[in-house]
């Protein structure tokens, strides 16, 4: 009797969310997506109250409205570029909007018509974009390349669901996801900017995938959609630990706090973001470190 107690006592403690709530629920669309922190430790996802929007949300988990996108652009994923400046994934519009925090003034920073839909973004230090460009309907997806001066190119095709996308901390790997095939690629990120010798990093037998970031010591952190979890994958394609989400449809992830080590997550059944904290700083916010 006590081991078979002892058996339940773990398998519950498996089962225990380890995030808390960071935001109120269903203060976002069940769009809630691409949390990006700047480098004043605001946070910026998009969606809140209603498509088209984005928000702002301060480290105490305060929301509000930043700012509404032109009519008919609904943003997906969220980058920033330099202290003033984010980048956002227009997905209904073949988009990669620029927007300027002190004027909330947005312009079209690229845009192609046949793109099926920009999605998630990754971005190096000299602001070379990476987008994700995935076609639900038949369940396949390229990688677009946007340059700084907002010139795209196709550099990766005849790929699967494309959805989540990152760079590695020293910028020699590309890292996409597909959600539906349940792949995780690695490519040779050459500096050109082109792409090459394309490899599995890791499969999942269960479960979807959504937007994943590294932290600074190369792991992935993949947001596993519809099993309310956060999968931490090594650079050699070992899965590290999983994390447990409050809601199910985990969407995005971004790293930021004081020391980098807070990890924010957009739960779109939830419609709110939840946290938790690390042993090892994101990429992304030590990127910003070179802005404050």
């Amino acid at each position: 009797m006590p081991l078979l107690l002892l058996f339940f006592a773990l398998l519950l403690a498996l089962q225990q969310p380890e995030t808390t709530n960071f935001t109120p629920e269903n203060e976002f669309t069940n769009n809630c997506e691409g949390p990006s922190v700047g480098p004043d430790g605001s946070i910026y996802a998009v969606n809140i109250r209603q498509d088209g929007t984005i928000a702002h949300v301060t480290p105490q988990g305060r929301t509000s409205v930043f700012l509404t996108l032109p009519e008919g652009s609904v943003g997906n994923g969220i980058r920033f570029g330099d202290r003033n400046t984010f980048y956002v994934a227009d997905f209904k519009k073949h988009n990669v909007l620029k927007v300027d925090v002190r004027t909330k003034q947005v312009s079209v920073h690229a845009h192609d018509d046949t793109m099926n839909q920009p999605n998630d973004l990754a971005i190096t230090r000299r602001g070379h974009i990476y987008c994700s460009d995935p076609k639900w309907s038949d369940s396949t997806g390229r990688i677009w390349l946007v340059r700084p001066d907002g010139r795209t190119e196709r550099v990766a095709d005849k790929l699967g669901s494309t959805n989540g996308i990152e760079i590695s901390p020293d910028e020699r790997t590309l890292y996409v996801n597909e959600s539906f095939q349940r792949n995780v690629w690695a490519f040779d990120l050459k500096p050109d900017g082109s792409l090459a010798n394309k490899r599995l990093l890791i499969h999942f037998d269960t479960g979807g995938m959504d937007g994943m970031r590294c932290d600074t010591r190369g792991n992935l952190y993949v947001t596993r959609y519809g099993l309310g979890q956060i999968d931490v994958v090594s650079p050699t394609g070992k899965l590290v630990r999983s994390v447990k989400t409050r809601g199910l449809k985990t969407s995005n992830i971004a790293f930021g706090g004081p020391d980098g080590k807070t990890a924010y997550v957009t739960l779109q059944d939830r419609k709110c973001l939840e946290t938790f904290r690390t042993d090892t700083p994101g990429r992304e916010w030590q990127m910003m470190r070179q802005f404050r």
